[in-house]
């Protein structure tokens, strides 16, 4: 996607609004470009704006001032993220940080509330959205718990595949294998190891740019 229009008129929920609750929707978002390595948002600061990755890709995550670092997911093209915090009302509970050039769509607090009062279509899709996520983090304890690293890593990149969620992935993923280990947690050394035993297994094929998705459901199975 080229620009924050793009981005609001091809996601689901503003694919549900009317034209007059998109002019609405457009005019209470900017769009900024953050560096490889930015923060695009950061722990601990208030939360005045629902966030969207028009192109590019984010790692969400937790850093603690003892050092200490958890990856939580990976964020893709047409993500959205920051629901949460913004219906809490509450300080952010963590970082989002571009693993590359990485172009967001900021939506204000007030539009955001506003099409939550104007909009059924829009609230669905925040329950979607919100269960979604819930189950994602879910998946996340139970794979953390219980698969080695490369079954974790497989699931990894087939979450970047969720409908609800990422919508705007397709399946040559513009992913390195130093960002699949920023996503992961790994090294890029193991991740390029768990990328061979998936490509062994033909989940997956690397490619110049990225890595290409043969057998989604086996990924998500990976490790079973």
């Amino acid at each position: 996607m080229n620009n924050a229009e793009e981005l609001l008129r091809s996601s689901l929920w503003g694919q549900s609004l009317t034209e007059g609750e998109l002019d609405k929707a457009l005019s209470g978002t900017t769009e900024r470009t953050f560096a490889p390595g930015a923060f695009i948002c950061m722990k601990g600061e208030p939360v005045e704006y629902w966030m969207g990755i028009i192109d590019g890709l984010g790692k969400m995550a937790s850093h603690w001032t003892t050092g200490k670092t958890t990856s939580l997911t990976g964020i893709s093209t047409g993500g959205w993220f920051g629901e949460g915090s913004l219906l809490k009302k509450e300080t952010r509970r963590y970082d989002v940080m571009a693993l590359r050039e990485t172009r967001v769509a900021f939506m204000n607090r007030a539009t955001f509330l506003w099409l939550m009062d104007h909009s059924i279509p829009f609230n669905r899709y925040l329950i979607a959205q919100l269960n979604e996520r819930l189950g994602q983090f879910i998946g996340m304890i139970e794979n953390e718990r219980m698969l080695d690293t490369d079954a974790r890593i497989a699931r990894g990149l087939a979450a970047l595949f969720n409908p609800v969620l990422y919508p705007g992935t397709n399946r040559l993923l513009q992913i390195s294998q130093e960002e699949l280990g920023y996503l992961s947690g790994v090294s890029r050394q193991r991740a390029n190891q768990a990328l061979k035993v998936l490509e062994d297994a033909g989940l997956v094929r690397s490619e110049y740019g990225g890595i290409h998705i043969v057998d989604l459901d086996g990924l998500r199975r990976f490790g079973d």
